[in-house]
Formats: structure tokens, C-alpha cells, sequence
């Protein structure tokens, strides 16, 4: 598969309604050629959570990669207090990404990442600002590409993993999630 074929799946991807995804600039110094994407999952006028992807290519293959292309990703999202005290919450979110790209038929290997779980309380001058929790997953991981697998179920895959994240359930193709997510608190 050439870079160009696959920045054009890229820039045609059918996104969900909640993710608003546009293209930014991409490191230029990881692999000769790269395309990258930001974005926001927002529901109901709330912003629940964001991420990045970033598609490497360097012809020449990379060892780490194992192959020619790497997907690395950014995802993060706000989430309950006691959420980030869960001993579980690191494999859990790791399977998400896990589940997404095997859920998407999504080719790949050489996943590597880290999930974080972060909580903040404010002092002093900020004490009135609410306390904050919120998990990040960092990951990458090399798609296996050719005429038959393309960059479609990556996507997709993505997609599931920053709307899981962000509190929203991932959804069939087509399918368009109805009313605000009941339950979710700050």
C-alpha cells in the first residue's frame, strides 16, 4: 500500500457524529513520511474527551516496528474519582484498544503502550475548583496493510478506543447513538 492511498482513507474516513476529527500537522523527524489527526468526542455540547493519531511511513522498514507503517495514538478523557483508584483500570483500558482493533478485524502487531490514571485536588487559592480525574492511553502499534486490509478498520478501531475513553459505548457502523450518556459525573 502506498502513503498517499492511505493519507486519502484517512481524510475519508466516516467519523461518528460525536467525533469531530481534523488534520494536523505531523512529526516530521520519527519516519520519512507521516499524517496526523486530532480529535474531540463531544456529546450533547459536552466535551468528554480527546486523542491524536499519527500514521508513520518509513519505506525502509524500522525494526521496532516490525514492517513499514506504525499507528501511534493519544487518547484521554475525564472520568469518576473513583475510577482512577481501580487496581484493574490499566488492563482495562488496554483492552479496549485490544478489543477495538480485534473488534474492527484490524491486522496488526507489536502493540505497545501505557494507560495512566490521574487524580487532582486543587489548594491554596484553587481550592474551589473541583477535584479531577481523568486516563490517558498512550499506544502504538503496526498495522499489517496490503490490497485486501487497509486503513479502514484502524480507523474505526481508533474511534472505538477514544469513545470508550470518553464514557460512549462503541457502535455498529450506521448505528447513531441516541440522548446524552445518563450517569456520568465530574
Amino acid at each position: 500500500m502506498d502513503f498517499d492511498g492511505l493519507t486519502r482513507e484517512l481524510d475519508n474516513h466516516s467519523w461518528r457524529p460525536e467525533v469531530r476529527v481534523e488534520r494536523i500537522g505531523s512529526p516530521q523527524r520519527i519516519a520519512p513520511h507521516s499524517a496526523a489527526v486530532q480529535a474531540d468526542v463531544v456529546s450533547d455540547g459536552e466535551d468528554l474527551g480527546n486523542g491524536r493519531l499519527v500514521l508513520l511511513h518509513d519505506p525502509q522498514g524500522n525494526e521496532a516496528w516490525e514492517g513499514t507503517f506504525r499507528c501511534v495514538t493519544f487518547a484521554r478523557a475525564d472520568v469518576d474519582l473513583e475510577m482512577v483508584t481501580d487496581p484493574l483500570l490499566a488492563e482495562v483500558g488496554w483492552s479496549w484498544l485490544a478489543d477495538a482493533l480485534d473488534n474492527h478485524g484490524a491486522l496488526y502487531t507489536a502493540a505497545s503502550g501505557t494507560v495512566t490514571a490521574l487524580s487532582s485536588r486543587c489548594f491554596g487559592a484553587m481550592q474551589d475548583e473541583p477535584d479531577r480525574a481523568e486516563v490517558e492511553i498512550r499506544a502504538s502499534w503496526t498495522p499489517l496493510l496490503d490490497e485486501g486490509h487497509g486503513l479502514a478498520p484502524h480507523l474505526a478501531a481508533w474511534q472505538d478506543l477514544l469513545c470508550t475513553t470518553a464514557g460512549l459505548p462503541a457502535l455498529p457502523h450506521g448505528v447513531v447513538l441516541l440522548g446524552s450518556r445518563m450517569g456520568r459525573g465530574r
